[in-house]
């Protein structure tokens, strides 16, 4: 067998390194803040997951399988367990709500598969807030990259933070634990054998969309943990002629898997989302509500709408034709177009109501989704959002968005965050304490020791 120090040096060992080697002074101080923003934005979806009844499947699954007292934290309820439980019910939770962050370019959702692992060993190992949002730069950037190198075939039928999230759990959990560039490869290696996540949940209505983020998490936790203690992987994972890329992708392009390391900060790219659906809806909403507001549109008065979007929506919005759970409904177009039109909005609590309004199962039915060439072309690197409204009086209104609410260019103050983490937090029954426990999220990044946030 080729000696390690023989071996070529391939992008997976070179992005292993700069995982292994990223440190506070190489972040930019308005890339680290943004860690801070997306850190915030997802405690407050992991809160606002304790009410689903698949992540309370998760959690009394892993409280019977874990151990009962731990150092790391359940943040829907408070119990303590180990790091690898902890990070499992996390992500289950964080995925949910259809809220948490996401990366245009790689269609990739890094927080909650970045943020719940590296959250659990910081409270194992008394990591500072430093550390851990250093951490998470490198599992955003880690991740990121390897989505876009996956492409645009593997997210038509792979869930991308399923698979690629394995490895970028294993990238921030590894710099926590201070693996060398050697061990981080070896860490990527075990997580990418066990990357998964296939979209044909959403025929019906399963809950495998938590399994996906859940698994992600406490897989790439244990591939790090595991690398400390000398366990190897495959040290061309992303490459290899039966790796990642020939298993799981026809488009793969290699230099997208270490673009710009170290200069180009995909952390700062990544979206907030607005609206509490599938992001593939989102600029259509956003582009409707405009064509409600600018034109002085009633509901009544639209006829039909058809939303312009790129394959990657219709692909999997496509799936849902009469959404049968709320869940399911998020990743309905005209569910998500009938809520803007009947109330401008689509927000969480708005959604608990969306199977029972026969308003909007009517809209449903006249929203209709066509492949539009520029919008296609654009995506995935630019989400761009266009409706043709037709209206009952015959005429036809066509509105565009180019970035919608949520986007880098177009993004949330940290006030609008905090303002979004609260009211996560309070649907999910934290009412009493949400305000001040969202305070206290901002001040993680300053703590000597990560300790409890409940």
């Amino acid at each position: 067998m080729m000696p390690p120090e023989a071996m070529p040096a391939g992008p997976t060992r070179t992005l292993a390194a700069f995982a292994a080697g990223l440190t506070r002074a190489a972040i930019p101080d308005a890339v680290f803040r943004r860690a801070e923003d997306l850190f915030v934005d997802w405690a407050g979806s992991a809160l606002a997951g304790r009410p689903a009844r698949a992540v309370q499947a998760v959690d009394r699954f892993a409280a019977a399988m874990g151990p009962g007292d731990g150092p790391s934290e359940v943040l829907i309820s408070g119990r303590r367990t180990s790091p690898y439980f902890a990070a499992m019910v996390n992500a289950a939770a964080s995925h949910v709500a259809e809220q948490d962050d996401v990366h245009n370019g790689s269609v990739f959702h890094p927080a909650a598969v970045v943020f719940p692992p590296a959250l659990a060993t910081a409270q194992a190992i008394g990591g500072s807030g430093e550390a851990l949002m250093v951490a998470a730069v490198a599992g955003y950037e880690v991740g990121v990259r390897i989505g876009e190198y996956l492409g645009r075939s593997h997210y038509r039928i792979f869930h991308t933070t399923g698979t690629v999230g394995t490895i970028a759990a294993a990238a921030a959990v590894g710099r926590l634990l201070g693996l060398d560039a050697e061990a981080m490869n070896h860490a990527f290696g075990s997580a990418g054998t066990q990357s998964a996540g296939l979209w044909e949940f959403l025929r019906d209505a399963a809950d495998s969309k938590q399994l996906h983020t859940a698994h992600a998490a406490a897989a790439g936790l244990a591939s790090a943990w595991l690398a400390r203690e000398g366990f190897t992987g495959a040290r061309a994972i992303l490459e290899g002629g039966q790796g990642l890329a020939a298993g799981m992708s026809s488009d793969a392009d290699p230099a997208r898997l270490t673009d710009g390391l170290g200069s180009r900060w995909a952390t700062a790219e990544t979206s907030f989302k607005y609206h509490a659906s599938c992001r593939h809806s989102h600029p259509a909403a956003d582009a409707l509500l405009k064509a409600m507001r600018d034109h002085d549109l009633r509901p009544d008065q639209i006829d039909g709408v058809t939303a312009l979007v790129h394959q990657g929506a219709i692909d999997v919005l496509g799936q849902v034709t009469v959404p049968e759970t709320v869940h399911q409904a998020k990743f309905s177009m005209g569910s998500v177009l009938g809520l803007i039109a009947h109330g401008g909005t689509a927000d969480l609590a708005t959604f608990e109501t969306v199977l029972d309004r026969p308003e909007v199962a009517a809209f449903r039915d006249r929203v209709v989704m066509v492949c539009d060439p520029e919008v296609d072309a654009a995506y995935p690197r630019r989400w761009i959002g266009k409706v043709a409204v037709t209206t009952v009086d015959g005429r036809r209104i066509e509105v565009r968005v180019d970035e919608p609410k949520g986007d880098p260019g177009n993004s949330l103050t940290r006030e609008e965050i905090s303002a979004k983490a609260t009211a996560l937090a309070r649907f999910g029954g934290f009412d009493n304490s949400a305000d001040a426990l969202v305070a206290r999220l901002w001040t993680v990044a300053d703590a000597e020791r990560i300790g409890m946030l409940l």
